[in-house]
């Protein structure tokens, strides 16, 4: 990288200059090269909901298109104490090992008072993070649904470009988030405790049916017999689920984070997934059918957030909310007038531009 660049990879966005210091090439050039600073920046720049953000940060990723797509992409998630970053770490490391570089992006709960991230998982994932060949990008939820941001799935487009060819997203394990991520990624893992039957009332209803896999984790010491027997158990129940990938048996394994025991097994089963569902063509089908949805999801978030803004239906909405609580307008009737509010607005103002145009012709 540039010395240039170098000088200028602390100065991204200043409280005095809103536009960012670096120009589309040399974020291009910096993620390509791998230099943490500009890829951490180009990760803010995609977060960013600024418009002169948001213009550059899609020429970037539009330069940086060609060079994604490269990795294996697994989601994980979890009941609350079943230690994912501790899995995580273990996991990370032993890659970083065997020669990959790893990608983690660990969704964050939100700060009630700063609304920043509290940036937990990178002092829970102190070892891994100290590794040349990992990233951590911890990323506020900042209310989000499920706790996912949003821009998620630009930031593994990011890590991909960066060289990156593992890619981790955690997720809280709380709301929708588990569904969000799993629209995003190949693999999706499913970390659980011991004692099945407690935990299957635990785990929000749903979840097993998009896991890829089932990991039992803790199963160390006197636990490790009856982690087993949980793999067992949850074994025996998927027999009665419908996979989540076509062409895949989901089975539950179990594994110790804290002693290794079981990492490199469950590591295989993410292989062999890859290697079965890149022969067969599914996995290119899934990633398409997601850019897909993606496409969709962005373009229904847009027209929600236009139609609830726009003033026509701002003004109206009270009024219609409270008649239908009175019990003095029907759900679909009420939607119907705020329709016609809204509709009734555009073509008022279609017909004024219409008439401006004529007055100055």
């Amino acid at each position: 990288m540039s010395n240039s660049l170098q000088q200028q990879d602390s100065l991204l966005f200043s409280t005095s200059v809103r536009k960012p210091r670096l120009s589309v090439e040399q974020f291009v050039q910096g993620v390509l090269e791998n230099n943490r600073a500009v890829l951490a920046q180009a990760i803010t720049l995609v977060e960013s909901n600024a418009p002169v953000h948001l213009a550059m940060a899609q020429e970037v990723l539009k330069k940086l298109l060609p060079h994604t797509g490269r990795s294996i992409r697994v989601g994980i998630t979890g009941v609350p104490g079943a230690g994912k970053s501790t899995f995580i770490e273990a996991l990370g490391s032993m890659l970083c090992e065997r020669g990959h570089r790893i990608a983690v992006l660990a969704v964050d709960p939100t700060s009630p008072v700063t609304r920043g991230s509290i940036l937990g998982d990178k002092t829970r994932m102190e070892k891994l993070s100290r590794n040349p060949n990992a990233f951590i990008r911890p990323s506020a939820s900042g209310g989000t649904l499920g706790g996912v941001n949003r821009k998620t799935r630009e930031t593994i487009l990011l890590c991909e470009a960066a060289g990156f060819d593992v890619i981790l997203v955690e997720t809280v394990g709380v709301g929708q988030s588990e569904t969000t991520v799993r629209s995003m990624v190949d693999f999706f893992l499913l970390l659980v405790l011991t004692g099945a039957g407690d935990e299957l009332q635990g785990i929000k209803k749903g979840v097993m049916e998009i896991a890829d896999a089932i990991l039992v984790n803790k199963a160390d010491g006197e636990n490790r017999q009856r982690a087993q027997l949980a793999a067992e158990e949850y074994n025996q129940v998927l027999h009665y689920l419908q996979p989540a990938t076509a062409g895949w048996q989901t089975r539950a394994y179990a594994c110790s984070a804290l002693t290794g025991e079981g990492i490199a097994e469950i590591w295989s089963v993410v292989e062999s997934f890859r290697d079965e569902m890149s022969r067969s063509g599914r996995l290119k089908a899934r990633r398409q059918q997601q850019l897909r949805d993606w496409m969709y999801s962005m373009a229904e978030e847009y027209a929600r957030s236009h139609f609830f803004g726009h003033p026509a239906v701002a003004g109206a909405l009270s009024v219609a909310e409270a008649a239908v609580l009175r019990g003095e307008l029907s759900p679909t009737a009420a939607v119907q007038e705020l329709i016609a509010a809204y509709e009734g607005a555009l073509g008022r103002l279609e017909r004024g531009e219409t008439a401006a145009y004529e007055q100055d012709a």
